[in-house]
């Protein structure tokens, strides 16, 4: 199966081309949900935030690199314009369906028949009214501009009287990266940059999905969130067996800045980051490495649509491993009123979004593949101080709508005149980001506390709600959780079903805020190779609860935290 991305899905920020500098605040001028938890169980580091310096900074190592970096360093010290290269108005104003109908000649790919590596590129226009500037930077370390013609685009039915609108500086919406990921006889699509900061990216056998953003500003802010955008891009073409190295320019009213990425295309494809970024305004809220979904509903939803398919998603969960190695796995939701949830730690090992149902029949969507979409994993290298990781989740009804945004925020603030230096790395990973022995969350589900065939008419009993969490059986192979084996009955189980699970020294831990915690229960299912969580919960008048659970075995800690927000309807 080959894939080609295509432009088709509309959130609140890739629609932000038509104005990038606050995009629109109906999202975010309603009644928000915002709940901060401190998660770590030590205390944590405390490091100061990293700025530009000759430490980080190439130099003479990379001297186009560095006039990048310079070059945001004077824009930051100038006001900030836009600069649409002149874009015709007849192209701002087409349609969806107009610009779908303008199409790039493969046969004028960059490097074409010449590297293993291919680049196509997109058309301004539509959404896309702030077009970007492409050099490519050869082996003798000369950087070229790559002038726009029409020639290198089709435009069918309505679209054939743009042609003409174009000359040599229209510059481009953004491009795609091919390599021969599956066979040699193919060059597979891998990598999107297109619009604002967003880039996009898929391994192997993934399909796009979730997107990655070069910075985030004010997210979830009344006065409305700042898109910065890219504006210049040089492509060093790659040898053979090599990654490709990619530099940008990024502008915002607030920050100007330089990017470098690293790109190795594989299983999963993998990208080296570094920014190096200069504020020319206060930074009231900075977003690092911020990912962006969609969750419509999914196994843990209380409601759903009336739709032959189980689930609709292309993530289904936070992960963030802290500096004291704590794994917390924190559920999305559709939520019926603007969510802002936030981890609190200091330099964390890891974190990102995942998509870790991969089960074809826990969604049955032939044509949107919601089962093979990947998810995307931050390995912090410098830059990650003391922060929070924050989740905003967006009330929607439409699966066209990015809904789903994540982003670190470090604590320090970014004021004018300063500058911050972050280094991470970003891969796309298939359902968990890596093997972990702890005990980790298979499911999460939710049901009126109710025995089959019974009515729910005690109003008090209608507003409670039974949660399910499974937990996949630790892995007792490891020394950090040897445990005896001992036989014990498992009624969901073959009866003397040989488990790891001892009633009497295993725990299961759930507290909750605003809401009252009570029949908790912890027991094996499916012979031995899951644990079953149960809890019931009451929430104080219609408050928002937010909870954690975990698995204790002799005052030890054996599970990831599950962390889950709970609105009542």
């Amino acid at each position: 199966m080959h894939q080609e991305f295509k432009p088709d899905r509309f959130d609140g920020v890739m629609s932000v081309s038509k104005d990038t500098k606050r995009g629109p605040m109906s999202l975010f001028s309603r009644v928000a949900v915002v709940i901060t938890s401190v998660l770590s169980l030590l205390v944590a580091p405390v490091i100061n935030a990293e700025g530009v310096s000759d430490s980080n900074e190439p130099r003479d190592a990379s001297p186009i690199l560095q006039s990048v970096i310079d070059a945001a360093k004077a824009s930051a010290e100038q006001g900030y314009e836009q600069n649409d290269h002149g874009l015709d108005d007849g192209l701002k104003s087409i349609d969806y369906q107009t610009y779908r109908a303008i199409r790039f000649n493969p046969e004028k790919s960059l490097w074409n028949g010449e590297n293993d590596y291919e680049v196509q590129f997109f058309h301004p226009g539509f959404l896309y009214e702030l077009p970007v500037t492409v050099h490519t930077i050869d082996e003798s370390n000369s950087a070229e501009r790559i002038p726009f013609s029409s020639d290198m685009f089709r435009y069918d039915d309505k679209a054939a009287p743009l042609a003409g609108l174009t000359n040599d500086k229209t510059g481009f919406a953004g491009f795609r990266v091919h390599y021969p990921l599956k066979n040699e006889t193919y060059k597979d699509e891998f990598a999107v940059f297109l619009g604002a900061s967003y880039f996009r990216l898929v391994g192997k056998n993934q399909v796009y999905g979730i997107s990655a953003r070069g910075l985030a500003i004010d997210t979830a802010l009344t006065k409305g969130e700042e898109f910065p955008h890219f504006t210049e891009f040089w492509l060093i073409e790659p040898k053979e067996g090599q990654p490709i190295t990619i530099y940008a320019r990024l502008e915002s009213p607030s920050v100007a800045g330089a990017y470098k990425f690293v790109i190795e295309p594989g299983i999963d494809t993998q990208v080296d980051v570094q920014s190096w970024l200069f504020a020319r305004e206060d930074v009231e809220k900075l977003g690092v490495a911020p990912f962006t979904s969609m969750f419509l509903y999914g196994e843990n939803s209380e409601k759903r649509p009336d739709d032959y398919r189980p689930e609709v998603h292309d993530s289904d969960g936070v992960l963030m491993v802290t500096h004291a190695d704590e794994e917390i796995w924190r559920p999305l939701t559709n939520p019926a009123r603007l969510q802002i949830t936030s981890l609190s730690d200091s330099a964390p090992k890891g974190f990102g979004m995942l998509q870790r149902d991969g089960e074809w029949g826990n969604f049955l969507d032939a044509e949107a593949n919601y089962h093979i979409r990947p998810g995307l994993w931050v390995t912090p290298t410098e830059g990650f101080e003391k922060g929070r990781l924050e989740v905003v989740e967006i009330p929607t009804n439409s699966e066209t709508h990015d809904n789903i945004v994540a982003y670190w925020v470090p604590e320090a603030p970014l004021l004018s005149g300063e500058s911050r230096y972050f280094a991470y790395t970003l891969k796309t990973v298939e359902r968990n980001a890596f093997v972990s022995e702890l005990a980790t969350v298979i499911r999460t589900r939710q049901g009126q506390p109710s025995l089959p065939g019974e009515k729910v008419k005690d109003e008090a009993k209608q507003t409670q709600r039974r949660f399910i969490v499974d937990f996949s059986s630790p892995d007792f192979s490891s020394p950090e959780l040897a445990a005896p084996e001992l036989t014990t009955p498992d009624m969901s189980a073959n009866e003397n079903t040989v488990t790891s699970f001892n009633p009497d020294t295993t725990k299961l831990i759930v507290q909750g805020s605003n809401g009252a915690i009570s029949q908790q229960r912890l027991y094996p299912v499916n012979e031995g190779k899951e644990w079953r969580a149960t809890f019931l919960l009451k929430p104080k008048d219609k408050s928002t609860v937010d909870m954690r659970a975990y698995i204790e075995l002799d005052g030890k800690r054996i599970s990831e935290v599950w962390n889950y927000v709970y609105q009542p309807k």
